[in-house]
């Protein structure tokens, strides 16, 4: 692997947007182009398995799998859950068994070998880098996601949703395939008590002699440059860069410093505090990107000139034909922008984690509070469940999305159930997998940035657009004094050791 004091670093970052929407076709087509193409790792065990029930079209996880090093899980997983012609009418998806904080040695493997997939086929064919995004989080499946990754070649982890500082560490200890440990975070434990979550790579090969992999560079996600400064010092090993996110990007959003106030719709308002100050990044010494609203050729010039590497984009890429949106979705919400009938909002309640969500209001969809009450609360994909100290002393699950009697049940506070919505199956049903319920199929959720209505510029004259449109859009800018910046190495990254 080239060393990242000599690496040539991205102008432009494609965002990992999950479930399955920064999809192995969508980063592919960006990292063919020599821009860093992103992967989501957000739930990509269970929408690996849903993919192989629908019959894998194309036999594109197929042929990854024959490049798994670990054969028996590969057996394993087509015996359990492959349907050559795909589900029946009307029968739901199988479900793999929710994390915990300990697994089975095949509940690990499947998930590694879905983020093995999933990385295999967005390096295919091309010399680019490619990225892998998660959240913090979502602790549970981390590591399994991320050692499975690494098996693929991955070239970037990155990871927001939390402080993920102690990530680096694992990826060291991955890349020598050493077992790797996590604090897990759990509520109300005792005084004194302490929980963590491991993974052991030897566990896996048992039969044979694994392969030599590189320890992948490390860009966390955040929002501020004090939280930048804090991982730098307290990280257990070496951090490559920061993407810095606004709050105008898409997904969940870090919540504003200080007293929370609202606008008129409810939505958190961002003050002076929440800016970045861009001397104290480049005080860092280390490369950054930014993201959220810097989707433009402006946002690209002037990102490089308050020193950043380049910037992220999501929301652009979102809407692309590679991307994993379910392709009816897509037109809709192209439709929607086109006719300037789609706004976004900044949710404060949707999200069980407390994060601020932001969604995509659009008819037919799970935005619409009467439509999402109608669905029967069930919580069985479980991503985005809290572990919590039960009075027997035993690792309980809640999601403050479950039904309300059952989680007030587990000992959490009603009030915390109060406008949550599953996440987990919405996001499922944006990329065309949603479980199959009695009322229905699960309706999906979309989350956008706020420049969505932006995307109109590539839709003049025609119904959709595709990746590269939205580089040629980007890179468009690049002019005289700036051309140099396209792949070459930043000058901050020659302190990266």
């Amino acid at each position: 692997m080239t060393s990242p004091s000599n690496a040539t670093l991205p102008l432009v970052i494609q965002g990992g947007m999950g479930i399955g929407v920064s999809s192995w076709s969508l980063a592919r087509a960006v990292a063919s182009r020599g821009q860093l193409g992103v992967v989501s790792g957000t739930c990509i065990d269970s929408l690996f398995v849903r993919r192989l029930q629908d019959g894998d079209a194309g036999g594109h996880l197929r042929r990854a799998m024959e490049a798994f090093p670990i054969p028996d899980a590969v057996t394993h997983v087509m015996e359990t859950y492959f349907l050559p012609e795909g589900r029946d009418e009307g029968e739901p998806y199988k479900l793999l068994p929710m994390w915990k904080q300990n697994v089975s040695r095949s509940r690990e493997l499947v998930t590694m070998l879905s983020s093995f997939a999933e990385v295999y086929l967005a390096r295919e064919g091309h010399d680019g880098d490619v990225g892998i995004n998660l959240l913090t989080k979502v602790q549970l499946p981390n590591l399994a996601t991320l050692y499975g990754a690494m098996l693929a070649g991955v070239d970037y982890v990155l990871m927001g949703a939390g402080i993920p500082r102690e990530i680096p560490g694992a990826l060291d200890a991955f890349a020598r395939h050493e077992p790797a440990t996590l604090r897990f975070e759990v509520e109300g434990l005792s005084r004194g008590r302490s929980e963590e979550l491991s993974f052991v790579p030897a566990d896996h090969w048992e039969a044979g002699t694994p392969p030599e992999i590189d320890r992948p560079r490390f860009l966390p996600i955040v929002s501020t440059h004090s939280l930048a400064r804090i991982l730098t010092r307290k990280a257990n090993g070496r951090i490559d860069g920061f993407v810095v996110e606004a709050p105008t990007a898409g997904g969940h959003n870090a919540p504003p410093r200080g007293k929370l106030s609202t606008n008129e719709r409810g939505e958190p308002v961002y003050g002076g505090r929440d800016e970045v100050d861009f001397s104290e990044m480049q005080a860092l010494e280390l490369p950054f990107w930014l993201a959220g609203g810097a989707g433009s050729p402006e946002g690209l010039k002037h990102a490089l000139e308050n020193g950043a590497a380049g910037i992220q984009v999501g929301t652009l890429f979102a809407y692309a034909r590679e991307s994993g949106l379910d392709p009816e979705l897509r037109q809709r919400t192209l439709a929607g922008v086109k006719a300037g009938e789609v706004e976004i909002y900044t949710d404060l309640r949707a999200s069980p984690t407390g994060f601020p969500f932001k969604v995509v209001e659009m008819e037919g969809t799970n935005s619409q509070t009467d439509l999402y009450e109608e669905r029967g609360r069930i919580c069985d994909l479980g991503y985005l469940r809290t572990a919590y100290e039960r009075d027997d002393g035993r690792i309980g699950y809640r999601c403050p999305a479950e039904p309300v009697k059952l989680y007030a049940k587990k000992g959490g506070a009603i009030e915390a159930t109060r406008g949550r919505k599953c996440l987990c199956n919405a996001l499922m049903a944006d990329v065309g997998h949603g479980q199959l319920r009695e009322e229905g199929p699960e309706r999906p959720i979309l989350t956008s940035g706020d420049d969505l209505m932006a995307v109109e510029r590539f839709l003049q004259g025609r119904e959709s657009y595709g990746a590269e449109d939205v580089l040629d859009y980007l890179l468009s800018g690049i002019e005289s004094g700036w051309e140099d910046q396209v792949g070459s190495p930043h000058p901050a990254a020659a302190n990266v050791t």
